[in-house]
């Protein structure tokens, strides 16, 4: 595995590359609160399969930083879905994919919904974990899954921000001991992941994602027309499959109930009996199982 570092007109983005040089192109991208250590289960057989693996850091997670530190400048820690997917393209050109398959769970799924609706011809197929596609802007969920997202709506409270930035590490785990069955991770699981959440930018970037969600935060002018764009497309018209825990208690299963009418080019829902917010790393032979099957076109 390499580890490299693109340098874009706002990030130092940081992706680990790996697989056949030759290979099959297939991004991953993790989500809130892991990091790239959550497909290190999955990618033997991603990449034994025939796939070139880049597996970026989220911006503000690990070394992935803004580039305008470098000039003293305060740049806006934008944590929006098509924030996310402008990197994921911008690190694609990097590596001359045209198109390629995509792989993404929690934020890294919702980044997947937003390159379906604005860089369609780029993506073959991609599978999304843990997160249903759900057009237009933010509305709020029933509520079971407003109890859900309690850590969101704390978020978005000055006392719940002053308690994040002392420790978003204890905050993380809070997620991971309640989000799946219990005894899922090692502690050495979650000491990996959290040393992609103490960076400068890493709370701004989780701060301004969850309030922007949720009209507590503007959103960045500079992602209007990718946002606006984003908000009216209805359907997406890429192969889609959607992994998703009967056990999640973050996004309940039933979330996804009904989802497949906004997929216009295939699209199955696997629930995984067992397993709660994070498949590839409770459930990795299995989901790189499904994972197999749907990118080498399988039966939708």
């Amino acid at each position: 595995m390499r580890t490299h570092t693109l340098k874009t007109d706002r990030l130092k983005l940081t992706y680990e590359e790996s697989g056949p040089k030759n290979g099959k192109p297939l991004m991953l991208l993790h989500g809130w609160p892991d990091s790239p250590r959550t497909w290190d289960k999955v990618l033997p057989a991603l990449q034994e399969a025939g796939y070139r693996t880049a597996v970026p850091y989220l911006r503000g997670y690990g070394k992935s930083e803004f580039r305008s530190h470098l000039f003293g400048r305060n740049p806006r820690h934008t944590g929006q879905p098509v924030a996310f997917a402008q990197d994921v393209i911008d690190l694609a050109d990097s590596l001359k994919w045209s198109t390629f398959d995509f792989v993404g769970h929690d934020w890294g799924a919702r980044t997947a919904h937003a390159l379906a609706a604005l860089f369609p011809q780029r993506l073959r197929r991609m599978v999304t974990i843990a997160v249903p596609f759900e057009p237009g802007p933010g509305q709020p969920p029933k509520l079971p899954q407003a109890q859900a997202f309690w850590y969101q709506w704390f978020l978005c409270s000055k006392p719940g921000e002053t308690a994040f930035r002392a420790d978003p590490v204890a905050y993380g785990k809070r997620q991971w001991d309640t989000w799946s069955p219990e005894g899922w991770y090692s502690a050495g699981d979650l000491a990996e992941a959290a040393k992609s959440w103490t960076g400068d930018d890493f709370a701004d970037v989780v701060l301004h994602s969850y309030r922007s969600r949720w009209g507590h935060a503007e959103k960045d002018p500079a992602y209007a027309v990718l946002q606006t764009r984003f908000e009216s497309t209805v359907t997406l018209g890429v192969p889609t499959l959607l992994l998703h825990g009967l056990q999640d208690r973050c996004e309940l299963a039933e979330t996804t109930d009904g989802a497949g009418k906004y997929f216009t080019a295939g699209y199955k829902r696997v629930l995984l009996d067992g397993v709660g917010h994070f498949p590839q790393r409770e459930a990795p032979d299995r989901t790189a199982q499904e994972i197999l099957a749907h990118l080498s076109g399988g039966e939708q």
